[in-house]
């Protein structure tokens, strides 16, 4: 029985199905495809800002909170909770059409990127040494960064320019739909390629050991 009980708790420090790697694809997944979704739709218009980051925001919530569930051991569970939570309930405010306004999409992804941006940020701080700490450090000042830059962005901002006899105009909610979709491609890239690198050995068994302490030792 004792070899028994010790060959169950060897193989999920091994052979997790789901790992920080797994989660940081999934995050990845849904960012691009938001990225791409903007960067290949030629109305940047809030309509379109807000359907995009709707969609994203509520499937990225799904991510976290499995992860919570599947992944993080008692304890550290409280991250992916509440950027689950929050990420939710922006996401289901985003996808309402008759709310959807230039002030609203300024308001919800500046809310969604402070708040999960310093979850994300504390949360990699804390964790310093652990699996996936280094990229939450990066990916919460990426938010916040977000939300800086769309704070500096005039909601009514408007200037009209003109290119070979062709007029164009230029406003705040085009602006802070393009820079939504820049932070998605960024983090699609980035949490990509920390999702695809081979996990330090450490790491891994440090956290197959919190998930068999978590569950009394059994697999």
């Amino acid at each position: 029985m004792p070899a028994a009980s010790a060959s169950r708790a060897a193989r999920p420090a091994t052979g997790r199905p789901f790992t920080a790697r797994t989660v940081q694809l999934g995050r990845a997944l849904m960012a691009a495809v938001a990225a791409l979704m903007i960067t290949f739709s030629p109305d940047h218009s809030a309509a379109v800002g807000l359907s995009v980051f709707g969609g994203f925001a509520i499937v990225t919530s799904l991510v976290f909170i499995v992860a919570a569930i599947v992944v993080h051991p008692a304890g550290q569970r409280w991250p992916s909770v509440l950027m689950g939570a929050i990420t939710l309930v922006l996401g289901m405010a985003g996808s309402i059409p008759a709310w959807r306004s230039d002030v609203l999409f300024f308001v919800l992804i500046v809310a969604w990127a402070a708040s999960t941006g310093l979850v994300e940020l504390i949360w990699g701080i804390r964790s310093r040494g652990t699996e996936g700490a280094r990229d939450a450090i990066t990916v919460g000042a990426l938010g916040l960064l977000l939300a800086v830059l769309l704070l500096v962005v005039p909601v009514g901002f408007v200037q009209d320019y003109a290119v070979e006899g062709h007029a164009f105009s230029l406003t705040g909610i085009i602006i802070g739909v393009g820079l939504f979709g820049g932070y998605a491609a960024i983090v699609a890239v980035f949490l990509g390629i920390a999702g695809l690198a081979p996990a330090p050995k450490g790491a891994e068994t440090t956290a197959g050991a919190d998930r068999l302490a978590d569950h009394g030792g059994e697999a």
